[in-house]
């Protein structure tokens, strides 16, 4: 029998000895840009850390994800952690080098802090110090540091798919959950709503058929629609947006032939895609049917290695149950180690549990330092201690979860 108390003491002290590194790591990844979802540069930084910890295998995937393994056990966990981040904006809205950062009161403010380097170093030291306690005995533990902001869920589709073409037993996602558990979110559709018009000279415009015009009740309609769709009691109501606008026109002085509608559709449990898009397609005029059409969106731009994977930009809404056993070590973990006591909760945003738990049904619950109301802002932002304790969780989980499922 484990005595878990004297375990998460042990990892606790284990973790302290390692303190600096862990934070130096975390200066180090954050300080290399991985924008566009490329990934290159720190996923070699990362590459470079796992082997001085001698992990038994470091690579990059053919997308180009940088991965990690240890053990060669039956049950199969993942760390999963985008290392990718959305760009700085306007540098000077900043007021500090978004990738030096600066560090105020413990608090780490640079370019990915939050979203989602954050739990990176604790990923990659918490499966060597668990090695090295012989807590990885049967598992095989993988850290996925993948390339997300663009398109959710198509580093881990890859994974189980493709390369290493492994489908875990248990999954651990790193986004940021203020260091409580976390079991799921809404889902999305991506959609546009295109308006084919006439082009003609501005100072003609009575020639022409202004594709923007068209799309103005339909914005309207939009705008208004969110009361009528669909709500849960855990991940709460649907939501719309319109995201952007493009416009195809033959010049500034000219009747614009054809304008598009970018359209977030946020989805509850309850809500499909199909119904989304036919939502969208009624608030068509009746006299514009033959010129507005709608259309969901897809994905196939080339990684950074010009690896290309085609997918929908569909994505389920998803919640692992309360009583889930992974759910339940996750807070058994947590009291171990002294958190305080918080219920199991949900991103408000998107993550890659969409494919995890979404599409492939792979148990999966989230667990990373950071508040997500920072990401993608110049707050963009983590509390250093809470990087250097998140390591202490993702080392225990293993055991707790031995504990509380069979082997």
């Amino acid at each position: 029998m484990v005595d878990k108390q004297a375990l998460a003491k042990e990892i606790h002290a284990r973790v302290e000895a390692q303190r600096e590194r862990i934070v130096q790591f975390m200066h180090d990844i954050v300080a290399i840009p991985s924008m566009d979802s490329k990934i290159g540069p720190v996923g070699e930084r990362v590459a470079q850390e796992m082997r001085a910890l001698k992990y038994d295998e470091v690579r990059f995937d053919k997308m180009g994800n940088i991965l990690g393994r240890i053990g060669n056990g039956k049950r199969v966990i993942v760390l999963d952690s985008h290392i990718d981040t959305v760009g700085v904006g306007d540098p000077k809205e900043w007021g500090w080098d978004p990738f030096v950062g600066k560090v105020e009161d413990g608090v780490l403010f640079a370019r990915g802090a939050c979203d989602e380097k954050g739990s990176t170093p604790g990923m990659v030291y918490a499966l060597a110090i668990a090695r090295d306690l012989g807590l990885l005995e049967g598992w095989t533990a993988y850290y996925f540091g993948n390339m997300e902001e663009w398109c959710d869920g198509i580093a881990p589709n890859t994974f189980v798919e493709i390369d290493p073409g492994v489908r875990p037993d248990f999954v651990v996602i790193g986004e940021p959950t203020k260091m409580q558990v976390y079991r799921g979110h809404k889902g999305r559709v991506e959609m546009k709503v295109v308006a084919k018009g006439r082009s003609a000279h501005a100072a003609s415009n009575q020639l022409g058929d202004n594709a923007i015009y068209k799309l103005l009740p339909m914005i309207e309609k939009i705008r208004d629609l969110e009361p009528q769709l669909g709500d849960d009691p855990f991940l709460g109501n649907g939501k719309i947006t319109v995201s952007d606008m493009l416009v195809r026109t033959a010049s500034i002085n000219a009747v614009p032939d054809e304008a598009t509608l970018l359209i977030d559709r946020r989805l509850t449990f309850g809500e499909d895609k199909a119904e989304a898009v036919k939502q969208v397609e009624a608030l068509i005029p009746a006299d514009q049917r033959g010129s507005i059409e709608v259309k969901e969106l897809f994905y196939d731009d080339p990684s950074y290695t010009g690896f290309v994977y085609p997918v929908d930009k569909y994505f389920p809404a998803w919640a692992l149950d309360e009583k889930h056993p992974l759910v339940a070590a996750g807070q058994e973990t947590r009291k171990l180690l002294g958190l305080a006591d918080a219920p199991s909760g949900k991103w408000n945003f998107s993550t890659n549990g969409t494919y995890w738990m979404g599409k492939a049904q792979i148990p999966s619950i989230g667990f990373g330092p950071g508040d997500e109301v920072t990401a993608h802002t110049n707050e963009d932002s983590v509390r250093l201690d809470d990087v250097v304790k998140a390591t202490e969780f993702y080392a225990l989980l293993p055991t707790i979860l031995d504990s509380t499922t069979e082997k």
